[in-house]
């Protein structure tokens, strides 16, 4: 800063510093005015009442994994049909249908003696089919296991 003694007696550079301190005072008072503003925040978070409960912006992570996982879980639930409610049978309690995207591997168990006591050969009369869910990792599929039933024809045997 310039002493008093040093100042010319030249008006426009008189005029020049005269605008200069003004602009200086100007930049100050803005800068006072926005700390002065902060100062009640500053103070409620050294002085105020403290509690669990933080500030709502803290809480947006990046929770893209689970929202993707609950997306492929919703997207299943809505892949999976209602069960069949029509019929004179009572309904199961069962754990619901698996979801028909989903790649199904089927094993057939057959019994090793096709032929009964009498001699014939046994027919196919039906089947129970039972499925699971099997996990593979970063891959689902459902493994189909069949079990058909089989009857003699001529001793109406099963």
């Amino acid at each position: 800063m310039t002493s008093p003694t040093d100042l010319s007696t030249d008006v426009a550079t008189l005029q020049a510093l005269l605008i200069a301190s003004e602009e200086r005072n100007l930049r100050k008072e803005d800068r006072i005015i926005r700390l002065e503003k902060q100062l009640p925040d500053f103070k409620r978070a050294l002085y105020g009442a403290k509690s669990e409960k933080g500030h709502p912006d803290q809480y947006h992570l990046a929770l893209q994994d689970i929202e993707t996982a609950m997306a492929i879980v919703n997207a299943e639930d809505e892949a999976v049909d209602p069960p069949n409610t029509t019929g004179a049978s009572k309904p199961r309690a069962g754990r619901g249908v698996l979801p028909k995207h989903l790649p199904r591997i089927e094993k057939v168990i057959v019994p090793d003696d096709m032929t009964r006591d009498c001699g014939s050969e046994r027919h196919i009369i039906g089947e129970d089919i039972s499925e699971r869910l099997d996990i593979v990792p970063a891959q689902f599929r459902v493994i189909v296991t069949r079990r058909p039933k089989y009857a003699c024809r001529s001793c109406e045997a099963v």
